[in-house]
């Protein structure tokens, strides 16, 4: 009995702590008015704050994506990339920053440190920089699409921050005025290579499509960019809307950190979000099957250690987070309800095995991984749903600290 009332108690405030979607994006600062009776969920984001303050300004080890032009090129990573030149690569440094922006905007404990990082990186030399870095004819497939769609989500982040801050406003709007001019760049460049990919990357990795046209079409939606929404909508149709009967069997492959399958449905589920029932049919037709592919249980990860073998903690929880979308987008129709309830329960497993995995004693995982983490745990995702199961949501953070994710 005793145990019984534990959990009523548990699951009635972890219901508080996420409350709507509509909380979470017009009143950041409350998700943490409970936090002192849920320690746990604290906690995880603390240690997740910890990984990206520790590495954003870290500039050693470091893989440059680096194309030489000059004998002048040859330059420490923090003078040709000074706001993002931590966290072992470019793109791992943008989403680094991402994730501090994200805990600033939900947790008060947190807020201050994370703003002090976020204020040292976001000046408007280092990202004039940036851009002049990156606008280079030898560099015009830098980062492409990968870390330039985690920059449209940093963006996306800044601006509706901007629109609900209320008590340091000035310094978050001049952060997200100080951005735009490599936020330009970055969708001009974006818009002059999507009429030209013939073909998506399917991969697992980097090079994905589906994943960066996810990311991008919300940054799109976001500023109300109608063109680029539907340059992105219209190349997405081009590239996915035939698929049927996905061959999930194929996946994973060794390295992965994105499902090339469930990255597609998650952006499909985008695309046809002003008519639901739609991408039902679209979504009925590419996972024909009535019961889910044994491959998308989590995988083994053999060696945490090894900086390629650990993408696939990374996939267990993109996984999981695209896995819960889909979901919140059947809800449309109740007879796909048995469908749901075997995504969301696939969403827990792929968590449950992702964050597990998490250790902050290994870069090789610790330098991107909590950003993964994040946007799991803060339920980022939802934000890009106009459906969204709450109940899943107490359950799965139930599932993960019953579980002995601490």
């Amino acid at each position: 009995m005793m145990i019984v009332c534990v959990w009523s108690v548990f699951l009635l405030t972890t219901a508080a702590a996420f409350g709507s979607r509509q909380d979470i994006l017009r009143q950041p600062t409350e998700i943490n008015n409970n936090n002192e009776t849920l320690p746990n969920l604290a906690l995880m984001r603390r240690r997740f704050a910890s990984l990206a303050l520790s590495c954003i300004h870290r500039e050693y080890p470091n893989k440059l994506a680096h194309v030489l032009a000059t004998d002048s090129d040859v330059k420490p990573p923090r003078q040709l990339t000074p706001t993002f030149y931590g966290c072992f690569d470019w793109h791992s440094a943008v989403h680094g920053h991402w994730l501090l922006a994200r805990l600033a905007r939900i947790d008060v404990n947190l807020a201050a440190e994370c703003r002090q990082a976020l204020g040292k990186s976001f000046t408007k030399e280092n990202i004039l920089n940036e851009v002049a870095y990156i606008n280079n004819n030898q560099r015009l497939s830098f980062e492409r699409p990968y870390g330039l769609a985690w920059f449209l989500k940093l963006a996306t982040e800044l601006d509706e921050w901007a629109l609900v801050e209320t008590e340091n406003v000035e310094e978050i709007q001049q952060w997200r005025d100080n951005i735009r001019p490599l936020e330009m760049l970055i969708v001009t460049r974006l818009s002059s290579w999507l009429p030209k990919l013939s073909y998506p990357v399917r991969s697992g990795e980097h090079s994905q499509t589906a994943f960066a046209l996810g990311f991008a079409l919300d940054y799109a939606y976001q500023m109300r960019n109608t063109v680029f929404a539907q340059l992105i909508e219209q190349r997405s149709l081009a590239f996915f809307y035939t698929d049927k009967t996905y061959p999930f069997n194929y996946e994973p492959s060794g390295e992965d950190f994105l499902s090339a399958g469930l990255a597609e449905a998650d952006l499909m589920r985008r695309v046809m979000k002003k008519k639901p029932q739609d991408f039902i049919r679209w979504f009925n037709e590419f996972l024909s099957t009535e019961t889910l592919p044994n491959n998308l249980e989590p995988p083994y990860i053999a060696d945490p250690t090894d900086p390629k073998l650990i993408h696939l903690a990374g996939l267990c929880i993109s996984r999981a987070w695209m896995l819960e979308a889909i979901a919140d987008a059947l809800s449309f129709d109740i007879q796909e309800s048995n469908r749901r309830d075997q995504l969301y329960e696939l969403s827990k497993r792929n968590a449950q095995t992702g964050l597990t995995a998490i250790d902050e004693n290994n870069y090789e995982g610790g330098h991107w991984l909590g950003t993964f983490a994040v946007y799991l745990i803060t339920h980022r995702q939802a934000l890009t749903n106009d459906g969204a199961d709450q109940d899943y949501r107490v359950t799965l953070v139930l599932c993960l600290l019953l579980a002995g994710f601490f």
